[in-house]
């Protein structure tokens, strides 16, 4: 069943899209929230960019030469925090919180104020992380897992210290999550537009969908464990600390339950991006849609059951280490279904290899190497060998920026001239591009050769015969720091002074592209009815029964 419950909804409460200072206030805009979304996320994306850059400079070289081996702990916790908590989470959330409402038709989300609160708490979380650098003892220095007993450390023996307000942060983060799942599930089973039947949706929300329940089941479990650890630092209870009889992998599980499943809330989003970008650059419909729809709810469902992979080395027993291994590996088969979905896509298609596309199809390569490599990690006797090395770094390296950022950059450039009602400079976005293809795999591509070697991770120092590949992996991350610059560059000129962006500059299919650039107040004059599948890319098929003849562009033939 579908409707649109808001129409009582004043358009008084939202301001005129394009004032400039909404995006510095509280609006329950959905189009204002996601760019709040998403520009400070960018801001916490350059901050832990520019703690990976220390980082790099630290391993150029053997010796612990640069940094304080305390402020390096630190500093890699940080950088792996911001970069989940503050970069990818909330700059998918932000897509997601501007497109979902436009591509279903609605004119909001379900809760909008309960949309802009969630937001909100993302500024406060990363206050929280940045002051702790101020407070007796600096930052966390247990890494982004806090796995106790370490992080129950507390040499300074502050109340308030780095590990305190760690978890603090992290748990409003993840209350902050809860309550955006909660809005996105109700949004797209209860708001779609009429004739939007859940296979007419766009896979992109699909694959939200499958992205927010997981975080409905997954995230009080990690929500928990942090609340149960912070207990322990700061009240003297002992669910976690082995010398008061806790038991530390308890922890462990609480932490994999959601954080194994969290690669899936970050890499669905992305899949959907890719599902979006391959037609419209192709110009063919998607292959298979039914069944890469489908296949983002098996990967939700088995995200479920594959948390103890990342224990085989935590006194795991072997049956469970078999049982775990293969629901593992079954992850593939739906992944795999969605990249040979992708593969027929493009296969044969008109291609426009433009900075979006260009991006989308780097972000694949990569993601097909990643893949590879997350097979054999889910193998016992090869995760064994590798556990703990930077061949484990190199595979979520190649996950996390190879693909869900370039991923990530792939969308931002081809839904910019409809959130900015502007074009974007094509040539500093190919520079942009190659510069950011080529950094990162002279930067994560060695990683998995230093680690098969036997690197550890986590260490300031390490032994010279290491060097090689160390050198090559710090130039390959000074490059990908300075790939951001055009990208900067670019966005803020063309925001600022670019060319105007017309309604539908790529001629897509998709309701996004029905309205204006940027889309009005409330999104639809009219709610619009839907009378086909998506991606109807070569058919001559309207998408809707009272838009299209506004719009009849966007029914498109192979010949465009």
């Amino acid at each position: 069943m579908t409707n649109i419950p808001i129409e009582g909804i004043s358009i008084a409460d939202h301001p005129s899209p394009g004032n400039w200072k909404q995006y510095f206030s509280f609006s329950t805009d959905h189009k204002v929230i996601g760019i709040q979304y998403l520009v400070t996320s960018f801001i916490f994306f350059l901050v832990g960019g520019i703690f990976a850059m220390v980082l790099r400079g630290e391993l150029i070289t053997p010796d612990a030469d640069l940094v304080d081996r305390t402020v390096y702990n630190g500093m890699f916790t940080m950088h792996g925090t911001v970069m989940l908590f503050l970069w990818t989470f909330p700059s998918l959330v932000g897509f997601a919180n501007y497109l979902v409402p436009l591509m279903i038709g609605a004119r909001d989300m379900a809760f909008p104020r309960l949309n802009a609160v969630a937001f909100w708490m993302v500024p406060v979380v990363g206050i929280l992380m940045m002051a702790s650098f101020f407070v007796p003892g600096g930052p966390a220095q247990a890494g982004w897992w806090s796995y106790p007993p370490v992080s129950l450390q507390n040499p300074t023996g502050n109340l308030i210290n780095g590990q305190v307000v760690w978890l603090l942060a992290v748990a409003i983060s993840g209350v902050s999550s809860i309550m955006g799942a909660v809005n996105f599930v109700t949004t797209i089973v209860k708001m779609r537009a009429p004739g939007m039947g859940f296979f007419r949706m766009p896979l992109f929300v699909w694959a939200v969908f499958s992205a927010q329940i997981i975080q409905l089941f997954g995230l009080p479990a990690l929500t928990a464990g942090a609340v149960m650890l912070l207990l322990d630092l700061t009240v003297g209870t002992a669910f976690f600390d082995p010398s008061r009889g806790g038991n530390p992998v308890m922890f462990q599980h609480y932490f994999w339950f959601y954080s194994h499943p969290a690669v899936y809330v970050i890499i669905l989003p992305i899949f959907g991006i890719f599902s979006e970008i391959f037609p419209v650059y192709a110009r063919k419909p998607l292959f298979g849609y039914k069944v890469v729809a489908v296949s983002s709810i098996l990967i939700a469902v088995v995200s479920g059951i594959v948390w103890v992979h990342h224990m085989y080395v935590s006194g795991t027993p072997g049956w469970m280490r078999l049982i775990f291994m293969f629901t593992t590996m079954f992850v593939s088969v739906p992944t795999g279904i969605k990249v040979f979905a992708w593969v027929a896509t493009v296969w044969e298609g008109k291609l426009r290899l433009t900075t979006p596309m260009l991006f989308a199809l780097g972000a694949l390569v990569m993601f097909v190497f990643a893949g590879i490599t997350g097979i054999m990690l889910s193998s016992v006797p090869v995760d064994v060998h590798v556990n703990n090395t930077y061949f484990v770094v190199g595979h979520f390296h190649y996950v996390l920026y190879g693909t869900v950022t370039m991923g990530l950059y792939a969308a931002i450039y081809h839904w910019f001239p409809k959130m900015t009602g502007r074009m974007y400079q094509e040539s500093w976005g190919k520079l942009h591009f190659w510069l950011a293809f080529i950094g990162t795999n002279l930067n994560f591509l060695p990683m998995h050769p230093l680690g098969l070697q036997g690197m550890l991770r986590r260490v300031a120092s390490y032994a010279p015969e290491y060097q090689f590949w160390n050198i090559v992996a710090s130039l390959g991350g000074f490059l990908l720091g300075m790939s951001t610059l055009p990208f900067i560059f670019n966005m803020v000129i063309s925001w600022m002074q670019g060319e105007k962006a017309p309604d539908n500059p790529w001629r897509a299919i998709g309701l996004e592209w029905m309205v204006s650039s940027p889309p009005p107040v409330e999104n639809f004059e009219e709610i619009p009815i839907i009378i086909s599948e998506p991606y109807g890319y070569g058919k001559s098929e309207p998408l809707t029964a009272n838009l299209e003849h506004e719009h009849s562009h966007t029914t498109l033939t192979s010949a465009d």
